[in-house]
């Protein structure tokens, strides 16, 4: 992995949606502790192909397949160790496969960002959402080295951490990203209201934060309700001069006890909202917009269009 630049990274302006609920959408099971990794053994043609609608609706950037991929995950499996290795790796090179094909189409430069899952995910007990671990700050640490050490022989662009939730966690992904000093990312936070990550910190402390860290070329918003992004941009921009990006859920709401999304009863119009309100924040100063959970092709169709428009 070679270090990406910022000007480089001012030319991404539409990220792609949702990867694991895309594939349950068309039909694949993502339960277990490797959620839309298991598809990467069973179905890896599945994975490019949803990379490849996500390029034809207009991404500039795609995210590997990556989230919920640790040791940790593939241990509970009884894998063997390089096994997680071996899945961060093929990740990568299946949305390498997905960029050379769409080349073929669209000479349009595209980027690879590996994501990776915070600690929480690893657990998959929905931790990722509250960021109570029972870890020390050194093992924490760790935790992402070993997938960072993997990551930075790929040839990605940079590193998606995504789905953050506490600034402690924060805090530890900067400390692992001395080790691999070639390696750029992005950080992205999930919010729980107008202000606050998950954990109940300022996202605007997570800002102030990140704002003199070399390796961090922007601050996210992600997996967080689409009504909070506008003053979450606000909150982040007062506290940073690096770009800040957001990709939220697509507005409808997980329900733990059925095990089940609601609230979507029209996906037109659901898409057709969210193209008015990625105008919106585009207009706010959003460097680049896409999906998380529940957002598809369509909706990325849409913020590209958005995009046109400013």
């Amino acid at each position: 992995m070679q270090p990406l630049y910022h000007d480089e990274f001012l030319r991404i302006r539409v990220l792609d949606g949702g990867m694991a609920t895309e594939l349950e959408r068309r039909g694949f099971n993502i339960s277990g502790p490797l959620w839309s990794a298991h598809v990467l053994d069973e179905s890896p043609e599945a994975i490019q192909a949803v990379h490849l609608d996500y390029l034809r609706a207009g991404s500039d950037c795609i995210s590997t397949v990556s989230y919920q991929i640790s040791a940790q995950g593939y241990a509970e499996l009884s894998r063997p160790d390089p096994a997680f290795a071996t899945a961060l790796r093929r990740s990568v090179a299946l949305a390498e496969e997905a960029r050379a094909r769409y080349a073929q189409e669209n000479s349009r430069p595209i980027w690879i960002a590996a994501s990776l899952g915070p600690y929480g995910a690893a657990l998959h007990n929905g931790a990722e959402f509250h960021g109570n671990y029972s870890i020390t700050f050194d093992d924490l640490v760790e935790f992402h080295r070993a997938r960072l050490a993997v990551l930075a022989e790929t040839g990605a662009d940079l590193v998606a951490f995504e789905t953050i939730p506490s600034l402690d966690e924060a805090r530890a992904i900067l400390t692992a990203l001395t080790h691999t000093p070639n390696v750029s990312a992005w950080l992205s936070f999930t919010c729980r209201d107008e202000a606050h990550i998950a954990h109940g910190e300022p996202l605007a402390a997570c800002a102030q934060l990140l704002d003199s860290a070399v390796q961090v070329l922007a601050l996210g918003i992600n997996c967080t309700a689409p009504r909070h992004v506008a003053p979450l941009l606000a909150a982040a921009q007062s506290q940073t001069r690096k770009p800040v990006i957001a990709y939220p859920n697509s507005g409808e709401s997980w329900n733990a006890a059925t095990r089940a999304w609601q609230g979507r009863t029209d996906l037109a119009a659901e898409v057709k909202d969210y193209q008015t309100l990625a105008g919106q924040w585009f207009a706010a100063g959003a460097q680049a917009i896409g999906g998380c959970c529940r957002t598809t092709p369509e909706h990325i169709r849409a913020v590209a269009a958005a995009a046109v428009r400013q």
